[in-house]
């Protein structure tokens, strides 16, 4: 092994000295003065140097030494040396030109850490004092902490399995002075002994995520190719695996066939789902909902229910739809998901604003009671013709003027009358628009209106991560 130090004995011998800074006494005037801590036992050599190697002067105290005493392994606590554990840690993107993190994964590492060692450490703390109230008032502070041990953590490292720990006071030596007293120095030193156990760890091992988070799959649109049925190769590139004959990346850098319908990659679910709502059922043999998520979930690492999130790949939707799911308790065969809308396709603007307040069947509803100014209604059927004399009365405008107008159309009720908007029969372009009240989105393709992005998910199209 190459030279390798990381500062683990330091740094428990340092939140012992953090542990005991910070205490106070109150001096003869009432004033309240903080009592120092050093490293190193007070020695008669170290002792004479802060006398100024002089024996007229009294080293100033109140004041603590910690030091160790003892470092021995723990047998009581050894464990399988070849022992390696794995965790697969994926970060979030971070934008450093906004200074902001992204809501998209970044970089992904797998940490492998090795067994540590454990081993016992015990200190000693020297408290020196010039009287008994000046001792009294430091131990009163110190021994309330210990009932008989205190939790310490050496690192905030979220990898660090090692960061927790214990300090138990051991024994305690009230003073150093005998009897009879001597005359040697003014300064009496109690002595608290502790013990804490730590681990020794080697170094870890950061290596690139080894899971498999996306796998580009052999799945083809049909139509595009043929087998020769009197060659051992397949004809066309739509039988082919290779990079570059078969697969391209798209403008968000997602691996796409260039023979597909839609993108594809998986995360060790290799089935088709649902989407309806806030919620994806599994179809499996023809069946949706049949087949509970808790058993396909199991196959992803490091899956947290409320935290994974799911990623939805469609023809036409140039970025993913992401939500966070978790598993309906009450029935399994559901997956909830809390979508994030900044993810959906952005609604387009039709006529100044977006968004519809009604979806309904003109011929048998009343919209008398919905008449107000930007109310607007998207049709499921035609409504009133040019042949008619005279159309429905629900429908017309103020000037008693028939509303015609086709299904799939968009109208606007503008204080007077009902205007059509958005005219289907000339939109070929794909719109969208969301139903106010509910909050879904609705896709125009050109034909009919479809959920956006709701529907049937083949494998490969969506992936849990």
């Amino acid at each position: 092994m190459q030279h390798f130090y990381d500062g683990q004995i330091r740094r428990y011998i340092t939140q012992i000295i953090r542990l005991m800074s910070n205490f106070s006494y109150k001096d003869g005037d009432g004033s309240l003065r903080t009592i120092p801590v050093m490293y190193g036992d007070i020695t008669r050599q170290v002792g004479h140097i802060i006398r100024d190697n002089s024996e007229n002067k009294i080293p100033s105290v109140p004041r603590m030494g910690v030091y160790v005493t003892n470092l021995e392994m723990d047998r009581s606590r050894l464990a399988d040396a070849s022992f390696v554990s794995k965790i697969h840690i994926r970060e979030r993107a971070y934008d450093s030109n906004n200074n902001e993190y992204l809501n998209t994964q970044g970089k992904n590492v797998t940490v492998e850490r090795l067994m540590p060692t454990p081993y016992t450490l015990s200190l000693n703390v020297d408290i020196w004092t010039s009287n008994t109230e000046q001792k009294l008032q430091v131990l009163e502070q110190i021994l309330m902490l210990f009932n008989p041990s205190l939790e310490i953590q050496t690192t905030d490292n979220y990898v660090d399995w090692t960061s927790l720990s214990v300090v138990e006071m051991t024994n305690i030596n009230f003073s150093s002075r005998s009897i009879p007293l001597g005359t040697e120095t003014e300064v009496d030193v109690a002595t608290i002994s502790f013990s804490t156990p730590i681990y020794i760890s080697p170094p870890t091992k950061v290596k690139k995520l080894g899971v498999i988070t996306h796998i580009i799959t052999s799945i083809f649109n049909e139509q595009t190719g043929n087998i020769d049925l009197s060659e051992t190769m397949p004809e066309l590139k739509a039988y082919q695996d290779g990079y570059e004959n078969s697969i391209k990346l798209d403008d968000n850098r997602r691996a796409v066939r260039k023979d597909t319908d839609a993108v594809l990659g998986t995360t060790g679910i290799n089935v088709d789902i649902y989407v309806l709502g806030g919620t994806a059922q599994i179809i499996e043999r023809g069946t949706i909902g049949g087949t509970v998520w808790t058993g396909y979930l199991g196959n992803i690492p490091n899956f947290k229910t409320g935290l994974s999130k799911i990623y939805l790949n469609r023809d036409g939707i140039d970025a993913q739809v992401v939500g966070t799911v978790a598993v309906n308790e009450g029935n399994p065969y559901q997956l909830l998901i809390d979508w994030d809308e900044d993810t959906f396709p952005p609604d387009n603007i039709i006529k100044g604003k977006t968004g519809i307040d009604y979806i309904i069947d003109p011929t048998t509803f009343n919209p008398s009671d919905i008449k107000k100014n930007g109310i607007r209604v998207l049709l499921l059927k035609d409504i009133g013709s040019s042949d008619n004399v005279d159309g429905a009365d629900a429908w017309k405008g103020d000037s008693n003027i028939d509303l015609v107008a086709s299904a799939n159309d968009i109208v606007e009720w503008n204080d007077t009358h009902w205007e059509i908007i958005f005219d289907a029969s000339t939109v070929s372009e794909t719109t969208y628009t969301t139903k106010l009240k509910t909050g879904v989105q609705y896709k125009w393709n050109g034909t009919e209106w479809l959920l956006s992005f709701e529907g049937e998910y083949r494998k490969g199209t969506w992936k849990i991560s």
